[in-house]
């Protein structure tokens, strides 16, 4: 395989005739300031498309999002207009039934609640105004009302008592908060009680919801959507708009060592008890979609209890009897989402695949899966009768809107965001491949070049390790770890696919899982080692690693297990103490997994790949950094790691974010990471 040119001269032709040799090299700060695109929405009858846009005001450190509309059968072919007007941030786009207005989240009137706009003209107008944020939400079928999700107090009658009790907390006089059981927080959040509750409010005569709605999750414990990051995709109306099949895992004393979510049914006017429809499975059961008929539903399962990582197959019910069936079981990967084709005989879904992020259809009644767009990362999709949109990015393509048929033919590309900065960026060229790792396995890569390169020259190395560490960096335009903001800073680019990642068959992924340093390491060493011997413009002697999460626990253990192998190293976010990390972190069924066990149980698989007994050989200098709000890998072991290399005599340096979780998200704040970073890779790979 030879390396391919940015693709932006593929997918903007009209906006990059020459891809002028003046064009300056792509780096954080274009990176933070680009508008993204994303939530391709389609109107009932396939002819509108909405797509959400964000936009950043760098001088101010925030964001906003609007809405675009493009009418998809209009002769002159013109771009998206603004369709929110300015001032409003928004998300959650979705049309009414009847295609004549579209739906959208905002906290324009000071709290995040329901809004509308109409197709062919006017201002957006407030449909609902409760005293608490409406979290997520779906238009029932005959859009005559709404299921909405609020964070309530679970033993509050209605809306009004939780913000009564807010109002309350905020006033009192004293701050201690007593626990009696896990989560204590999630992810950057302290727990306070609260739970994600769903809700159904009708809409009245005016269109606006009125009266205190109805809550149809009562006496199930648990987050709908769950935390931290669930949405509207874990519940769904029945087509005759009586009942609602939502995804819950229970809020008892096991919920911070459980992923088993089941999916219940409950009826909205009905007095009929919820029912339990996946009790039987003691894994992951969500993402549920109703068949046109609403005899059969679709969702989503894991087999096995407390591995957040294992494969989501698709699976089928029948609701009369409660007969589940898989659909798809020779299929080795995992499905995303589930999106029916307008005749119910196909399963729409994205998965990852061996490296990329493509859009597949599966045959529900062969389980037959065919690629319908191919390579790079599909962020979002949509599909009405013969018309499919979706959003779609590569390594060095920021995501653009398209629109094809249904099988994926006649593309055509509907946005043109960032078309002014993307004409004076350049961008490395990049390559995928692949080499013998551990026990003579396959394993895939990539490697980018850095920003004008010269043939027969040599270049310093970023090696960068993504985190999980069931992930894969793949061919994505990636708002945290891209790698074009190191090429454009002169390097190359190395990343590696270590066992253990996604998109390589289920087997694959398993195989870290109480091997952390074994066999991925042993991954990293041969593909390191193999990129070397094909790639001559790949440095050796001028490289540093770097990653976060799992990749920041992968930089740890490779300074005390490997520890002449780069001239320095980069660790965000990182474990450095897997033990502590057993009893510290929120999301215990990780730990758990990963290891066979709790600390106490099996205290030996903890101490076998645990960073924090080899930091004696460690040596090259590291860079740590750590943000406060983070409750997945507490800032204790980035505190620790510095600790340790500053002991032991190791040149480093702590780059602290006071306000920042496991992922630094603010504008400003992933510029300063970025150059911090940028000037620890020169200051130890300079000639």
């Amino acid at each position: 395989m030879t390396l391919r040119p940015a693709l932006i001269a593929l997918l903007l032709p009209a906006l990059l005739p020459a891809a002028s040799q003046a064009a300056r090299p792509f780096d954080a700060r274009d990176m933070v300031t680009l508008d993204r695109v994303s939530s391709p929405t389609l109107s009932p009858d396939g002819r509108k498309l909405v797509v959400a846009v964000r936009e950043v005001d760098f001088e101010a450190n925030k964001a906003s999002t609007g809405l675009w509309i493009e009418d998809l059968l209009a002769r002159d072919a013109a771009p998206p207009v603004r369709f929110t007007a300015e001032g409003f941030s928004v998300n959650s786009p979705a049309f009414s039934p009847d295609g004549a207005h579209v739906y959208f989240l905002s906290a324009k009137s000071g709290s995040q609640q329901l809004w509308k706009q109409g197709v062919a003209g006017g201002d957006a107008v407030q449909v609902t105004d409760f005293p608490l944020d409406v979290g997520s939400y779906k238009l029932a079928p005959d859009g005559q009302s709404v299921a909405v999700s609020f964070e309530v107090f679970p033993d509050c009658a209605d809306l009004a008592c939780t913000k009564v009790r807010l109002d309350e907390k905020a006033a009192a006089k004293t701050t201690g908060v007593l626990y009696d059981k896990l989560f204590v927080r999630h992810w950057d959040t302290w727990m306070d009680g609260r739970l994600n509750q769903l809700f159904v409010a009708r809409f009245g005569a005016d269109g606006k919801a009125s009266g205190e709605p109805v809550r149809v999750s009562a006496g199930v414990p648990g987050d709908i959507p769950s935390k931290p990051f669930g949405d509207a995709s874990e519940y769904a109306w029945a087509p005759d708009g009586q009942s609602i099949v939502y995804s819950v895992r229970a809020a008892d004393r096991g919920e911070a060592w459980s992923t088993n979510f089941d999916l219940h049914r409950v009826w909205v006017r009905a007095r009929r008890a919820p029912q339990n429809l996946t009790a039987s499975n003691p894994a992951m059961d969500t993402g549920p979609v109703f068949s046109a008929d609403g005899k059969t539903l679709y969702y989503r399962a894991m087999k096995r209890p407390g591995f957040e990582a294992d494969r989501l197959a698709l699976m089928a019910m029948d609701l009369a009897s409660g007969k589940t069936r898989e659909i798809a079981p020779d299929w080795d990967r995992s499905a995303s989402s589930i999106t029916l084709s307008a005749d119910g005989k196909s399963i729409y879904t994205t998965t990852q695949d061996l490296g990329t992020y493509p859009l597949y259809r599966v045959e529900i009644a062969t389980g037959a899966a065919t690629k319908v767009v191919a390579g790079g990362t599909l962020a979002g999709f949509d599909l009405v009768g013969d018309t499919l949109a979706y959003v779609v990015s590569d390594l060095d393509t920021p995501g653009q809107a398209f629109v094809a048929r249904a099988d994926g033919s006649a593309a055509r590309q509907v946005t043109r965001a960032n078309e002014e900065a993307l004409k004076d960026l350049a961008f490395g060229e990049f390559e995928q491949f692949s080499f013998k790792g551990w026990n003579d396995e396959t394993v895939y890569g990539y490697v980018v070049k850095p920003v004008g390169y010269e043939e027969g020259k040599q270049y310093p190395v970023a090696f960068l390790i993504h985190g999980g560490p069931q992930g894969s960096f793949g061919d994505n335009f990636h708002y945290r770890w891209n790698a074009q903001t190191y090429a454009g800073q002169g390097f190359a680019v190395v990343m590696i696919d270590f066992h253990g990642s996604t998109g390589y068959g289920q087997a694959f992924t398993d195989s870290i899982s109480q091997d952390w340093g074994g066999k991925p390491l042993e991954d990293l060493q041969k593909g390191w080692a193999f990129a070397q011997q094909k790639y001559s413009f790949l440095d050796g002697d001028r490289a540093c690693a770097l990653g976060g999460s799992y990749g920041g626990y992968m930089v740890a253990w490779i300074a005390g297990n490997w520890p002449d192998a780069f001239k320095c190293l980069v660790n965000h976010a990182g474990v450095v103490d897997t033990r502590i990390m057993g009893f510290n972190t929120e999301e215990l069924w990780f730990t758990e997994w990963e290891n066979g066990g709790t600390p106490v149980q099996v205290p030996q698989n903890y101490e076998q790949f645990n960073p924090i007994n080899h930091v004696s050989k460690w040596k090259s200098p590291m860079l740590v950094i750590h943000g406060q709000k983070d409750y997945r890998v507490l800032v204790e072991q980035g505190l620790a790691a510095f600790g340790a290399a500053q002991r032991n005599g190791v040149e480093s340096q702590l780059l602290y974010f006071p306000d920042e979780n496991h992922w630094i998200l603010k504008p400003h704040n992933s510029v300063q990471w970025h150059d911090a970073v940028n000037d620890w890779l020169k200051r130890w790979t300079k000639e």
